[in-house]
């Protein structure tokens, strides 16, 4: 299954504080909110959503196609995706701008504020997908995640004109784009991704009911924390996933984006969508256990975790995929 993974190339600035953001909130002042945390960790990290769902797609033995815009500063970064399966040759590299940045700092309670530096993302407008079809001779899957917003309009125009198949992908961007925007960037989309939040935000901008999102979507996956996902297709049965037990719980960032590369490495090997969810969410467990997107390692492991989470039968339908496994 051929797959291009469009979205923000970052490098992530993590930081850490003992307390809770939500102490010094004053909700009748937040208008006015001027506040500094004292941190106490610093870690800096490889990131950006595109790269961490195709990292996690060549950990379980894919080949994604990275399409997304950088600065010149990037070539380490591309070494390391180089290394671990990861196709960088579609990416464009700015002249003049440096590789985007997302600065994020966690309090005691996994509550997140983060900023975004965007720099050579808002070049990610000028990448047209067909050329990268035309090399690889076709795109089966188009996974469109937070980018610059234009280019993420470009995409989905240009999935539904050739036909691609893609998932539509906004979460963080959700914050910026406007009703219509997102109407033009989900409709037709062959999967909607969204976590529980996202869900009402959508449905708040769009002025679409749930229903009517499905209605025009193939498929909903929706991501609910402790409660798991669900997977939604019009006129079947919701399927409920619950998360796979976690290891340890250190760091948040980047557990959706294993949980979309869990999700869409199932689809690749054709398995039910059920199974799909389970192995994001099991992805997604690896993930959380460790600070930064990439720094996670299967160690042979993965199997007999998703067993002890989702059962025997489970487990056989997956057991001979995940032979490809790189990590």
């Amino acid at each position: 299954m051929q797959i291009a993974v469009t979205g923000s190339i970052a490098m992530d600035h993590l930081m850490t504080f003992p307390g809770r953001f939500a102490d010094s909130l004053v909700v009748e002042q937040l208008d006015k909110v001027a506040l500094s945390f004292l941190v106490e960790d610093l870690q800096i990290k490889r990131g950006g959503v595109a790269p961490n769902i195709s990292f996690g797609l060549a950990a379980l033995g894919l080949n994604p196609l990275l399409v997304g815009a950088v600065g010149e500063d990037f070539a380490e970064y591309r070494a390391w995706l180089d290394r671990h399966g990861v196709l960088t040759w579609p990416i464009r590299v700015s002249e003049t701008k440096h590789t985007a940045r997302f600065i994020c700092t966690t309090d005691a309670d996994n509550a997140q504020i983060g900023s975004f530096y965007t720099g050579a993302m808002a070049e990610a407008r000028e990448i047209e997908l067909k050329p990268i079809a035309d090399k690889v001779g076709g795109l089966d899957l188009v996974i469109v995640s937070p980018n610059d917003p234009e280019a993420m309009l470009r995409h989905t125009d240009e999935c539904r004109s050739r036909g691609y198949q893609f998932i539509a992908d906004p979460s963080q961007q959700l914050a910026w784009m406007d009703g219509a925007s997102i109407r033009r960037l989900i409709d037709g989309a062959t999967y909607l991704f969204s976590n529980d939040y996202e869900d009402s935000l959508i449905t708040q901008k769009t002025g679409w009911s749930h229903e009517e999102i499905l209605s025009r979507v193939g498929t909903r996956v929706i991501t609910r924390g402790t409660a798991g996902a669900s997977v939604e297709v019009a006129g079947e049965p919701r399927v409920d996933v619950p998360i796979a037990a976690e290891t340890a719980r250190v760091d948040p960032t980047g557990v959706g984006d294993a949980f979309r590369a869990g999700f869409v490495a199932g689809l690749s090997w054709g398995v039910s969508l059920e199974r799909c969810a389970q192995l994001g969410s099991l992805l997604s467990s690896y993930v959380i256990a460790v600070v930064g997107t990439q720094e996670y390692r299967l160690d042979g492991t993965f199997l007999p975790r998703f067993q002890s989470a989702y059962g025997e039968t489970a487990a056989a339908e997956i057991a001979g995929s995940l032979t490809q496994a790189r990590l």
